[in-house]
């Protein structure tokens, strides 16, 4: 019997799902995404505001040195008595005793130092004072670290009243190790504050401006859309939005920058607020993004801060104002700001998004009010509800349940997980209903940025765009990262102070966004090889109870044979064991920090305990089908600052968050912990009640994830393949009802790399994609996907 040839037939005809706005980025401001990142200031604690609020190892000095050339003398310090203004209250004072051959201060920059390039030209700025010696200028330098002259210019203050000074600086070397230096000779005290240097350089040549290689990155990406400012930084904070660690107000980021207060970032370093939102929709329309601004919902779930619902309306009116700011004709107060602030044009926003990973009953008795108030004001606003950060569980369903009740446009969701994970969840949302509240992945990434990590999750777009009728928007995360202030990996992008390159993930994200299309086309495939799978082996290995930051007894541990009624009993059944991991390890005394359970290869089983922390401010742990210290499963009942349990799994070292219910530990209460497995089926109790239930599949490769769509612009039908194998994969490709006599078609692969492969900092573009064109007479065309491998074509009949 002949076999059958693999074939895709792309049915041109055959209209599905508008695509919209699918596929984008999301910028949050964590491992210096901002300051020391995109925003292109080169100084560090410009405004002298660095604080231990901030991080415990900051001052008002972090990145300054004292200065002091040829036997001067002088004393630094940071006052606050007579402060720019109320927003901006310490500034750094230089006490001149002796001038010698210059005073001062050196900034450090960010990473290695400032960096500069020969020929480049720099924009210094300040806030100055002084009390005497007017005539007398400050040497303004660029230098390197052992001190040569890079570049220079002079600025007399000549005023004992702050006021701004402004030079330009031409670099006549290449140093990305340079220092900025500002030295004083004469007499007296001088006061300095907001020291700023920008390169002229910027994206677009906006002064004060964005950095331009990280930019155009973007940029090149061609994102429908852009999220925006977070992430946990959103809702993690004071309710007060003049407190130092306030929560993310957007009001507090527009006009001069000098104006807007530093604030505490919850991934632990200072915000400047020097991108804020006026810069995030600026950036948004030079992009080609729509904006998504998120909002906190006047709560914290972090440390439980709660406005109370009678006094929403501040924080509901800064929703509605953001509306206005971003679309009101400038007759209406916060457009005419706008207009001010030099964009009268409104920015057109379409979306908005209420919280972030928001869990407990608190985010979602207040939702509704900020839903309500949107709509009733601004009906055409999608408004973005939240289901928590993981993909499964009880917090997950309260957020989707939100949504369908008050009728949300979209439910934000989030998850990070194993390869395995995406692989055995392609079909996550084949059965999900168009006519209900959209998704919206708002993060998620594979823990990696291999090249067989893009790959997997070239594979799951696939499915995302093939079930457009459900998903209306995603993005991968996070976006940025400095390398030397890494907070979360991995990252689409990395850089440091001169350099940038993009991820393999990078290269399928921007693949994806250049070729997404506008909708749908329906695609049969035949012939091919069914799918591949590891059968669906039960969940067998080592137990083992534990406890994180935590001390606990554990007693009455039974393991039974759910198949056969055999009983295994541990431990004393009086006083049973105790286990010990706390923080400080002196306080563990001689407890184990684990307690083996051994090995069980039961395909049904399971385990009962009575376990009560005695000590510490989280939980209890307990292993399963351990197989080693990189692949098992885990309960953890107290999890993460004592608000979860969760079963995860671990493949590989890399973790998935199966399922997630919140609760509580208390000390010296006493639970009575059940966990059941069944194959691969899982379900956890807590006082008999059950909390968690969950599978843990194993990923079903198919033989090719494939996905086609037309681009209205261009009548181009685009045509996108994943082969994640480990051979090539030869088939037909038919265009159903296309009409002409031949096709041209452009194809963007990326293949030929290791699994393991990864761009850097020498091999920024490693795994990139390559281009080549073909061609047919008819409406078809062989073609041989490489193994492992992603496929882009744009086909279009020849003219």
């Amino acid at each position: 019997m002949m076999e059958t040839k693999a074939a895709l037939k792309v049915l041109t005809g055959q209209k599905g799902a508008e695509l919209g706005d699918l596929f984008g980025i999301f910028f949050e401001d964590l491992n210096h995404a901002a300051d020391g990142g995109l925003y292109a200031e080169l100084v560090q604690n410009r405004s002298f505001e660095f604080d231990p609020i901030d991080n415990k190892d900051y001052h008002a000095l972090t990145a300054w040195e004292a200065v002091q050339r040829g036997n001067g003398q002088a004393k630094l310090t940071v006052e606050d008595s007579r402060p720019l203004n109320e927003r901006n209250l310490h500034y750094a004072v230089i006490d001149i005793v002796e001038e010698g051959s210059g005073v001062g201060i050196m900034n450090l920059g960010f990473n290695s130092g400032i960096p500069v390039k020969e020929g480049g030209q720099y924009q210094f700025s300040m806030y100055a004072r002084r009390d005497a010696s007017f005539d007398s200028p400050l040497s303004i330098r660029i230098e390197s670290a052992d001190g040569g002259v890079h570049g220079e210019t002079f600025i007399t203050v000549n005023s004992t009243e702050w006021a701004k000074y402004e030079g330009v600086i031409e670099a006549k070397a290449t140093d990305y190790s340079s220092r900025l230096v500002v030295l004083a000779k004469g007499s007296g005290r001088v006061y300095l504050d907001m020291i700023s240097l920008f390169p002229e350089k910027t994206f677009l040549n906006r002064p004060g401006g964005l950095r331009e290689d990280i930019a155009l990155l973007l940029k090149d990406m061609k994102p429908k859309f852009m999220r925006f400012p977070g992430g946990c930084l959103v809702h993690d904070g004071s309710l007060n939005p003049d407190d130092r660690d306030s929560m993310y107000r957007w009001k507090n980021t527009l006009g001069d920058v000098a104006q807007r207060p530093a604030r505490r970032n919850n991934w632990s370093y200072n915000q400047t607020l020097g991108l804020g939102y006026y810069e995030y929709f600026q950036f948004c329309e030079d992009i080609g993004a729509k904006p998504i601004p998120v909002l906190p919902g006047a709560y914290d779930p972090h440390h439980k801060r709660i406005v109370p619902v009678g006094e929403l309306k501040p924080w509901i009116d800064d929703a509605l104002d953001l509306i206005e700011f971003a679309n009101g004709d400038t007759s209406t107060k916060w457009g005419g700001i706008r207009a001010e602030l030099g964009h009268p044009e409104p920015f057109g926003l379409e979306y908005v998004g209420i919280g972030n990973e928001e869990v407990g009953e608190p985010f979602f008795e207040r939702y509704p009010y900020f839903h309500r108030a949107i709509k009733e004001r601004y009906p055409d606003i999608k408004v973005i509800n939240s289901s928590g950060p993981f993909s499964a569980g009880a917090e997950y369903e309260r957020g989707w349940n939100s949504a369908r009740e008050h009728q949300s446009d979209l439910v934000d969701e989030h998850y990070y997980s194993s390869p395995e994970w995406f692989l055995a969840n392609h079909h996550r949302y084949d059965h999900f209903k168009g006519d209900e509240p959209k998704v919206f992945l708002g993060e998620y990434a594979s823990w990696g940025n291999t090249y067989y990590n893009a790959l997997v999750e070239a594979a799951f777009m696939t499915g995302l765009q093939n079930n457009a009728h459900a998903v209306g928007l995603a993005c991968y995360a996070p976006m940025l990262c400095n390398v030397d202030y890494v907070n979360w990996k991995p990252d689409m992008i990395w850089f440091n102070n001169h350099e940038v390159y993009g991820t393999a993930n990078y290269y399928v994200q921007k693949l994806f966004m250049n070729h997404q299309g506008d909708h749908l086309l329906g695609v049969e495939a035949e012939g091919f090889a069914p799918p591949q799978t590891s059968g669906n082996p039960p969940i067998t290995g080592a137990l083992t109870l534990a406890v994180d930051a935590a001390s606990a007894r554990f007693s009455g541990i039974t393991l039974t044979n759910n198949l056969t009624g055999e009983v295994k009993t541990f431990g004393s059944s009086s006083s049973g064991i105790t286990v010990s991991k706390l923080p400080d390890p002196a306080l563990n005394g001689k407890d184990p920090e684990v307690f083996e359970l051994g090995v069980t290869d039961w395909e049904q089983y399971t385990l009962k305990l009575k376990a009560v922390r005695t000590a510490g401010h989280k939980g209890f742990r307990i292993y399963f089908g351990k197989q080693d210290e990189a692949n098992h499963l885990f309960w953890e009942i107290g999890g993460w600052q004592n608000q979860d349990s969760i079963i995860t799994s671990i493949v590989q070292n890399r973790h998935t968050a199966l399922t997630h219910t919140m609760f509580t530990v208390e000390t010296n209460v006493e639970y009575d912990l059940t966990l059941e497995v069944s194959g691969r089926h899982i379900r956890s109790y807590i006082n008999g009640e059950l909390f968690n239930e969950t599978e843990d599949k194993l990923p079903v490769i198919e033989p090719l994830y494939y996905t086609a769509s037309r681009e209205e612009a261009t009548g181009d039908i685009i045509l996108k393949a994943v082969n994640v194998q480990g051979q090539s994969i030869a088939a037909d490709i038919g265009l159903i009802d296309l009409p002409g006599e031949g096709i041209n078609i452009e194809v963007y692969e990326l293949s030929g790399h290791r699994p393991e492969d990864e761009n850097n900092f020498e091999q920024p573009a490693l795994v990139s994609p390559k281009q080549h064109s073909l061609s047919a007479a008819g409406s078809s065309f062989s073609y041989e996907f490489p193994e492992q491998s992603v496929t882009v074509f744009r086909i279009s009949p020849k003219s």
